[in-house]
């Protein structure tokens, strides 16, 4: 059961890497999302959001090493992952790049749904 949560946590951490090339600048902010990002104020703070998601992805790898970060990475990442749904969903209208966004949310949602569910189950078994 800990190799499945790893490899969970693995998969989850890659999709949370994946917006960090928008630190990079607009132009890579358009290729994630398909909107311009020219407007300054808006590229500086998807741009930190890059950043983030970042940290967030690496400290879910991470934590598919070390056990002990688990727990909080699971947290941090399925109330990350959960709000964007939410928001995304209750607010509709968007285009077919975040689209995409909400596909691969999903797919890490259920992921860490998986991880959290075998983790518990593990640690109950001790």
């Amino acid at each position: 059961m800990r190799l499945i949560v790893s490899v969970l946590l693995i998969l989850v951490g890659l999709v949370h890497l994946l917006p960090l090339p928008g630190v990079l600048g607009s132009s890579q902010l358009t290729a994630l999302y398909g909107l311009d990002f020219s407007e300054p104020n808006l590229a500086i703070l998807l741009r930190h959001r890059a950043v983030l998601f970042g940290l967030l992805g690496a400290g879910c790898v991470i934590a598919a090493f070390r056990p002990s970060w688990q727990h909080a990475m699971l947290l941090s990442a399925s109330v990350s992952t959960l709000a964007f749904l939410v928001i995304a969903v209750s607010t509709g209208g968007y285009n077919a790049a975040i689209a995409r966004v909400v596909t691969a949310d999903g797919i890490a949602l259920a992921a860490l749904v998986l991880a959290a569910l075998l983790r518990w189950r593990d640690l109950h078994r001790r």
